[in-house]
């Protein structure tokens, strides 16, 4: 497709209505189809109930989702009537719900209980000798009582009430735990006192033996006793999935979720439904394949799209090139009229980058870091084409972790060569923006704009080439002038109103577009200053660790400041990189305002069919 975004086509398929949600399920596969219906249909899908349904749905969902196993989406063919497919499902969750509810509420308690005697382990495990007699403690009242609080790290309470004894401890892990006895009263008031605090009560049940070690041991027993009837209530409900269909009800739910999210605004008859939309299968191959292997009778006809509707487009790049179409995806997305830069600046981002970062092991660092991080995070997969190329700039100037005397550079060292470099940046730079404003030609040329992009802006570009060769040869003055005036005379002669008055408005804007263009023209030289701030602060570490003289020094010295290089100027040239590309080169042709096809996506990844199981 190179560089020109594919204009998505506008489809028309008529299939029988009571095929309607396994033709979208067949779509849906393509990857290739975005729905959109273009007018108000007379009749459209009725799904009656379907609110309520949701509803009751949802409210099962709020209460019980976390318990619930992971859904079963069904094969299509069984949920031809979307609404008795959504009534049996939410029959059997209700019936499930019903038998499931005490089991819940008992599974409940056992959690928390669970938790009560996770929290009073963890507490126990102070040194010996600390605490007291712990039944008494549990058994106190009605007038006098205890209380055990856990407390966050590095807090002391203050201002505790006079006529309540506590006693502070740590437990094994350093956390402070404060112990009181006093008027249940004024234990009331020591409640609020640590919830201020965000302190946490620590339950002591009557059982508790009164010595810690005996507790400890009583505590390891009734923690086993509770995992078992955990494991009873677990069990219990998985016998209740499998008698009442639970995993396939859940994904019949979400199942059908999914189709009524996007039926209902199709437009249908008694007998048929007409699904419209946009596709990038622009021969059919795709749909009408997946439609015939769902065994869909069908009519599929491609034809232009309906007026005021606005066309989306789709970026058929390369693998190696998708992770640049980040660039610019910042402005928003490519017109089906204008240039995709993804594949020119997987190219020109890499080079800028390597000219300003020209290193090999510090290179084959950020090399390494985006190869490990590149499926975690997409972002970081650019690091692989930027290290590989601070490589290559690294062996062309001679740098190996900033130290340049281990290999000789194939071309020059930078910092030798300050007016070489600064030069190599402008003209890189001149370079780019001559690109831009071809592109530029370009998408007017796709969009039948050639003859007036070649009548007014064209003559942007004959001056711009003179400006700049001028610099090499003043002969070339002659043809800056020849763009001005061509640019000038074909504004005034393109414009459609008043000639004498359009001549000042095109001088205006001639001073301010070369103005502009010039100063896009010396940003770049940022690329060559940044070049040489590298190869200076490389200099600097080697002094540095000259200077801590041999062994551990010299090792800690180069360690910390070649990670102060990759992490402080690796991140500084990456955002000059970017800005660069942004605000010099995509303004010369990019507006970015088309929009990208957002294909219709399957039930099994639109919607999850449910929560998580219970712990």
């Amino acid at each position: 497709m190179g560089i020109r975004p594919q204009a998505a086509r506008w489809f028309e398929l008529l299939v029988p209505r009571e095929e309607l949600t396994r033709a979208l399920e067949c779509l849906a596969e393509t990857g290739a189809v975005e729905l959109q219906t273009h007018s108000q249909p007379e009749h459209a899908l009725e799904l009656p109930g379907l609110q309520q349904v949701l509803e009751s749905y949802g409210e099962y969902a709020r209460r019980f989702q976390t318990w619930w196993p992971e859904g079963e989406i069904p094969p299509i063919e069984e949920a031809l009537e979307p609404v008795g497919a959504m009534q049996d499902a939410l029959e059997r969750i209700r019936a499930w719900a019903s038998d499931a509810e005490p089991l819940i509420e008992r599974g409940e308690a056992l959690e928390v209980e669970g938790l009560q005697l996770a929290e009073l382990a963890r507490a126990l495990d102070v040194p010996e000798g600390r605490l007291p007699g712990l039944h008494a403690l549990a058994a106190a009242g009605p007038v006098l009582g205890a209380r055990f609080y856990r407390l966050p790290p590095k807090t002391v309470p203050r201002s505790l009430p006079a006529s309540v004894l506590t006693q502070s401890m740590l437990g094994a892990d350093e956390t402070p735990y404060l112990l009181a006895v006093g008027p249940m009263a004024q234990l009331e008031s020591l409640d609020r006192q640590m919830a201020a605090l965000k302190a946490r009560r620590i339950m002591l049940p009557e059982w508790l033996p009164d010595s810690p070690a005996a507790a400890r041991e009583e505590l390891v027993a009734r923690r086993l006793t509770l995992d078992k009837k955990r494991e009873e209530v677990r069990a219990a409900l998985a016998a209740l999935e499998d008698r009442h269909g639970l995993p396939r009800a859940l994904g019949m739910m979400a199942l059908m979720q999914w189709f009524a999210g996007h039926a209902p605004s199709l437009p249908v008859t008694e007998h048929f439904a007409w699904v419209t939309g946009w596709t990038s299968d622009l021969d059919g191959h795709s749909i009408n394949g997946a439609l015939e292997r769902g065994r869909i009778r069908h009519l599929l006809r491609y034809k232009e799209p309906p007026e005021g509707l606005a066309c989306p487009v789709v970026m058929h790049n390369p693998r190696w090139v998708r992770p640049f179409e980040l660039f610019p995806s910042l402005l928003g997305t490519p017109g089906a009229g204008e240039a995709d830069p993804s594949r020119i600046i997987a190219l020109v981002a890499p080079l800028m980058f390597g000219f300003m970062f020209g290193d090999v092991g510090q290179g084959a660092v950020l090399l390494g870091i985006g190869l490990w991080l590149r499926k975690r995070v997409p972002v970081f997969g650019l690091l692989v084409p930027y290290g590989a190329m601070a490589m290559v700039f690294g062996f062309l100037f001679g740098s190996v972790f900033a130290n340049e005397q281990l290999i000789p550079a194939l071309w020059m060292h930078p910092i030798e060569h300050p007016t070489e470099v600064m030069a190599i940046a402008l003209g890189f730079g001149v370079c780019i923006l001559t690109l831009g404003l071809l592109l530029d030609a370009l998408g007017a040329f796709w969009r039948r704009l050639f003859m007036f992009w070649l009548a007014t802006r064209g003559g942007l570009l004959v001056a711009y080439i003179g400006g700049v060769g001028a610099f090499l040869d003043i002969r070339m003055l002659d043809l800056m002038w020849l763009g001005f005036a061509w640019f000038v005379i074909g504004t005034v002669l393109t414009s459609r109103h008043n000639k004498l008055l359009e001549i000042p408005k095109a001088l205006g804007e001639l001073v301010e577009s070369m103005l502009q263009i010039g100063v896009n023209t010396v940003s770049f030289v940022r690329v060559g200053a940044f070049a040489l701030a590298h190869s200076g602060l490389s200099a600097a570490v080697i002094g540095m660790a000259a200077a801590a003289g041999d062994g551990l020094g010299w090792l800690l010295v180069m360690i910390l400041g070649n990670a102060l290089i990759i992490a402080l100027e690796g991140l500084i040239v990456g955002i000059q990189t970017t800005r660069l590309l942004l605000f010099e080169f995509f303004i010369r042709f990019l507006t970015a305002e088309g929009r990208q096809l957002r294909p219709l996506t399957g039930p099994g990844t639109a919607i999850r069919p449910t929560g998580r199981s219970s712990p």
